[in-house]
């Protein structure tokens, strides 16, 4: 099918709407992980309901050293991928469109749980990031929202935002879409090298040691080893973080801790940076 494709907030709230409305936000570059959200949001709303897919890459949540410029910019390509896994609509803004005068004075706050791991390696980051979904949220006005679980920590902060700021939508999580060989599918896989590709595989090879553990103390140990390992590699691994945390506010878990976790890794192979994680249970079937 071929989605209908609007540029304005005027635009996509004139267009008809019947049953319930699911949104997929991305940045574009869509990949089979984006196209895994759009067909779980297909499946959720049904063929009376609507999907839409949002295509805006967002300059508030890149800092001064980031790749925005370089972000991949494949609309055409993208409206294509969206319409084949069943959206309906692709919201694809400019940024004066979503910035009206220029970057916004008031901005939601990320709060503590945004200054830890990916927000303490990028500031602001999520400020920015939830500023652009409440936006988005508010524009698209849907019922459910899906988001993909490779960004853990941005979901549990979406979430929070949807429930501490009463937005009348669902948040959905769905699984982290893998290669073969493991590696998390993500946009900004195109700018590795083969050679930094094959070192990148540490990163899930870490998260599956570690998952395969018993103990919080076991699984840092067991995820670590592998990424020692890479560190020697060439080209080399440069590890940011790895972390074993609360999924609820994203602080490290104590060793006699019970509950599901979040084991987190993130690091930089050239001047791409990686991020990935596994979820596990302690105290209860693994």
């Amino acid at each position: 099918m071929t989605p209908t494709v609007v540029h304005t907030a005027a635009d996509l709230a004139a267009l008809p709407r019947a049953g319930a409305r699911a949104v997929v936000m991305t940045m574009g570059a869509l990949h089979e992980g984006h196209a895994t959200l759009v067909r779980a949001a297909r499946d959720r709303v049904g063929p009376d309901g609507q999907v839409v897919v949002t295509v805006f890459v967002n300059p508030l949540q890149f800092g001064p050293n980031e790749d925005l410029d370089r972000y991949p910019r494949t609309l055409d390509t993208d409206i294509a991928v969206a319409g084949k896994e069943g959206a309906d609509v692709v919201f694809a803004p400019d940024a004066d469109e979503v910035y009206p005068g220029g970057e916004p004075e008031v901005r939601i706050s990320a709060g503590p749980m945004g200054e830890r791991l990916e927000g303490a390696y990028r500031p602001g980051h999520f400020d920015g990031v939830l500023t652009v979904v409440a936006k988005l949220l508010h524009l698209t006005a849907p019922d459910i929202a899906f988001y993909g679980n490779k960004d853990a920590q941005q979901l549990a902060l979406i979430t929070r935002m949807a429930r501490d700021l009463n937005f009348p939508v669902e948040i959905a999580g769905v699984p982290t879409v893998r290669e073969d060989d493991g590696f998390a599918l993500s946009s900004r896989n195109c700018y590795l090298s083969a050679e930094e590709r094959m070192t990148g595989l540490a990163l899930s090879r870490a998260l599956f040691a570690g998952r395969d553990q018993e103990t919080p103390a076991a699984v840092r140990a067991a995820a670590q080893a592998v990424l020692d390992e890479a560190a020697k590699a060439s080209p080399p691994l440069a590890l940011d973080y790895l972390a074993l945390v609360d999924p609820s506010d994203f602080t490290e878990i104590a060793d006699d801790y019970a509950g599901e976790a979040v084991l987190a890794v993130a690091a930089k192979l050239g001047t791409t940076r990686l991020i990935d994680n596994v979820r596990l249970t302690f105290g209860g079937p693994r």
